[in-house]
């Protein structure tokens, strides 16, 4: 699906079984909650950290799911069009960056 389609079912669904979107403001925080968790799980599957006792080695998608469902939820709270902004945000990137990270040694 593209984005845009992301964006209508995400909306469709909480028009459906949501009643309302949360305020931009809780949606805000409830983005940064499940940011953490998928920071959690990259710790401990890649990081330094492991898992605890009893804790689960969960879904890395389903984290990122989760991250990109409250994402899409705030854009369309905002009236942003994700796909044209992630279009934009690449030709500036490709502008900016085009020789940039060719010629760093560190990436070499």
């Amino acid at each position: 699906m593209t984005i845009k389609e992301a964006q209508q079912r995400v909306d469709d669904w909480i028009r459906t079984y949501g009643v309302r979107y949360f305020s931009e403001l809780t949606n805000t925080a409830v983005l940064m909650e499940e940011v953490g968790e998928l920071a959690r799980l990259m710790a401990r599957r890649f990081g330094d950290q492991s898992f605890k006792e009893g804790e689960n080695s969960e879904d890395m998608g389903g984290e990122m799911a989760d991250v990109l469902w409250v994402l899409l939820c705030l854009a369309n709270q905002t009236g942003v069009d994700l796909e044209q902004a992630l279009r934009q945000s690449m030709e500036k990137k490709t502008r900016r960056d085009a020789q940039r990270h060719l010629n760093n040694p560190k990436l070499k």
